[in-house]
Parts: C-alpha cells; structure tokens; sequence
C-alpha cells in the first residue's frame, strides 16, 4: 500500500491525557487542559504536521479540534469503530499510533461536523429534548401519586399536564378538597361533557405522604417547563442571528402568501415564525412538503445535519451516514447480522417519523411501510420507511425535486400495476398465456 498522506498524526483522547503520534518518532503526551491543548498544537506544527487524525471521544474532542482547526491544521474527526486495535495488547499510545498509520494510508473516514451556528442550535435543541424527557418523567410521577390516592384524572382527561390538569393539581396542593370547586377550574369543554367523570374522579382518599410526592412531582415538572422556555428563548435568538427575518420585507412576504404550515401537535417550541426561519435558511426549499415532516422536525433536522447535504454525494451516502440503509455483511454463503451500537439522532429523528406515517391512512408512505411491515416486521418496516423519506428530503434539499402526495389509491394501483407485470411475465416464461376478462 501507498501512503497518500505524508505529514499525517494520529491523537488518542482521554480525560486526563491526549497521546500524540507523528510518524515513526516517540509518541509524545499532553494533559487535557487548554494550556496544553495549546502546547500540542504547537508541538505539531514544529513536526511540519499538516493532518491529524482523532477519534470521536465523548465531548473531550471538541476544544481540540477548534484549536488545532485554527491553526490551519486539516483536522479528521473519525468513528471509534473504523480504529479497533488490532487483536493484542491496547494501550492508548499503540492507539495513537494506529490511528496515525491508518490516517496515513487513507483508510479512514470523515465525521460530519457542523459549523459554530449549526453546533450553536445543535446544542439548545438537544438540551430542550432532554428537559422533555425529564419533564415526561414527571408527568408519570403525578399520574402515580394521583393514583396512589385514587384521584382517577388520568383516566377522565387526555392529559393531567394540561391547562385544566395542572388547575386542579395545584389547586390540590394550596388545600382545596371541595370536588365541584376543582371542577370549575376545567374547561368549559370538559365542565359540558364530562363533569360527572370529574366528579367521581375526585372522589379520593388524601394521604400525607401522596401529596408530597405529588408535590414533588409537580414542582419538577413546572421546573423543566421553564427550562424549556429558556432553550426556546436561546434558539429564537441564534435563529435571528443566522437570518435577519424580521427585517427582510421579502422573506415575511413570501412567509405570508404561502400555504398553511403544518400544525405542531407535541412539544411546540415557542419561536417566532420558525417556518420563515427555516425557509430562508433554505432558500425557499421547504420540508414540510414531505410526508410527516412540520417546522418542529424540520428544526430537529436542521440541527442535526445541517444547511448544506451536498457533503453527502449522493441519497445513499446520506442514508447509509444515518444508519438507515441495508447492511451488507456476506462472506460466502454466510450472512452476518451486525448491529450498530451508535445510530445518529437525526437517523432517529427520520424512525420516528416514519413510526408515524405507518399510522397514517392517506398518505402514500405509510401504505408502503403497512404492507412492508406484514411481511418483515415492524423494525424493517420502520427503517425502510424511514430511508424512502430520507432520499426524499436530500432530493428535496440538494437538488431541489417537489414532492407531490398522491395517496394511498395512487400507490395502491402502482402495486398492483407491478404484481400484474410480473405475473405476465412468469406466465410467459412458463409458456402460459393470460386472458383478460
């Protein structure tokens, strides 16, 4: 094999250490603070290093590769998974070393690493995701405590964290008993249909210890509601910064005349004309033309993969980087199955999605992962699904392709238009012929 790189270095990162290799020298090492982040890059430049190589470790990455990038030093981020050691003895400096022998030879590949604004957004959507989960959590806590004393709202109302839930649940907790005095503070939709369920729900047994917990719960959940609301303030500001929306005449005008958006139904986050931001990011390529895609998901992507997916040569480099396309793994007659351990969250972002459409009774999409989904299961029905929307949405960004939804009739009469050409001709191959009545 030839080198293709000749002033190439590999870095093993820890937590304490970071193990430096150029060439055939000794491997020099560094502690993980800035100071010494400042020395190894030093350290590299005097080696006349032009490219390094490193895993993807944790967070412990990130400070490095901004210092050694600013340095106009070309900087790989790979996949712990392309540098196993080779079977032996592992220690972080043969590691190192590894790593600088395979990026030398070109045997790596590139991890995706978004710019700062992306990074920026990146990391408030994904603290506010989390504030959800945490918050989710809650809400079972509530439900639990509410039960424990057979106060049965969980079962009368859709959700007990809604406006009228959280009403009677801190109404609860300031002293009030009085059912019908909880009640009046519902809805004017639930007093008018289901107050005598709310009644009889109401109807409990208050102990000390289930008031504490729902205490406790409650002032959880309110805590990460504003968590939330915080995040979606720090978006709404790094969205401005990206574009100037508000004061582009054009882009509010373009907003304004064009279709309806999609409603977001869970989760909302509180920005400001979110589509108009996304859209002029876009340059006019809007997602929320695909199946099962809103401004919400479309943020979510957006933070993910960023603006540009022209990094991805073609749909299948950008589904395969999503962990959606089919894995191949043969060696003769034999077939292995290897699962990854890491998925990408914006490849999870499309699952979801795609969990969704299946549901769906109209849309063309979720036709094909149902009838897929009778045949191999539920996960390949998901994944397959998930990957037919992916090609679409880089179709849709790279190239600028529409996309038109024509219904499950529409791809219904496909099926059967494919199942008729094939029985024509086996029936031909057979030596058979097909009469049509």
């Amino acid at each position: 094999m030839k080198k293709l790189r000749a002033n190439a270095a590999g870095i093993d990162i820890g937590s304490k250490k970071i193990f430096v290799a150029v060439g055939s020298g000794p491997v020099a090492s560094f502690e993980t603070f800035t100071e010494s982040f400042h020395q190894a890059k030093d350290y590299l430049l005097s080696k006349g290093v032009e490219t390094v190589a490193m895993e993807a470790t944790g967070v412990y990455w990130v400070i490095l590769y901004e210092i050694l990038s600013g340095a106009g030093l070309e900087v790989w981020l790979v996949n712990g998974f392309q540098t196993k050691q080779v079977p032996g003895r592992k220690t972080d400096v043969k590691d190192c070393q590894w790593i600088q022998q395979l990026h030398s030879y070109g045997l790596l590949n590139r991890c995706f690493v978004p710019d700062e604004k992306v990074k920026q957004i990146r990391v408030y959507q994904r603290m506010r995701e989390d504030h959800i989960r945490s918050a989710s959590m809650h809400i079972n806590h509530m439900q639990k405590a509410l039960t424990e004393m057979n106060i049965r709202l969980k079962e009368v109302l859709s959700q007990i964290h809604g406006a009228s839930g959280l009403a009677m649940i801190k109404a609860i907790l300031e002293g009030e008993r009085e059912a019908k005095n909880l009640l009046a503070l519902c809805h004017t939709s639930i007093r008018a249909k289901k107050a005598d369920l709310v009644l009889k729900a109401l109807n409990g047994h208050y102990t000390e210890a289930g008031l504490f917990a729902l205490k406790q719960a409650c002032q959880g959940y309110t805590f990460y509601q504003q968590q939330i609301a915080q995040c979606d303030q720090k978006l709404q500001e790094a969205m401005e910064q990206i574009n100037d929306y508000h004061n582009d005449a054009n882009a509010q005008k373009k907003i304004q005349t064009s279709k309806a958006r999609k409603p977001i139904r869970h989760n909302k986050p509180r920005i400001d004309h979110l589509g108009g931001h996304l859209l002029q990011i876009f340059t006019g390529r809007d997602a929320t033309d695909l199946p099962g895609i809103t401004d919400y998901t479309w943020l979510q992507l957006y933070a993910e993969t960023g603006k540009d997916l022209q990094k991805w040569k073609t749909e299948k480099h950008f589904t395969s980087w999503l962990g959606l396309a089919p894995g191949q793994h043969e060696s003769g007659k034999m077939k292995k199955r290897v699962t990854k351990k890491h998925r990408p969250k914006a490849g999870q972002i499309f699952r979801q999605i795609a969990q969704s459409l299946i549901e769906s009774k109209k849309i063309a999409l979720g036709a094909f992962g149902r009838r897929l989904k009778a045949k191999r299961g539920p996960g390949i029905a998901i994944k397959a699904t998930a990957r037919k929307l992916a090609e679409l949405y880089w179709r849709l960004m790279v190239k600028g392709l529409d996309y038109t939804e024509k219904g499950i009739k529409a791809y219904e009469e496909k099926v059967k238009l494919n199942k008729e050409k094939w029985l024509r001709k086996t029936a031909k191959n057979l030596g058979y012929q097909i009469v049509d009545q």
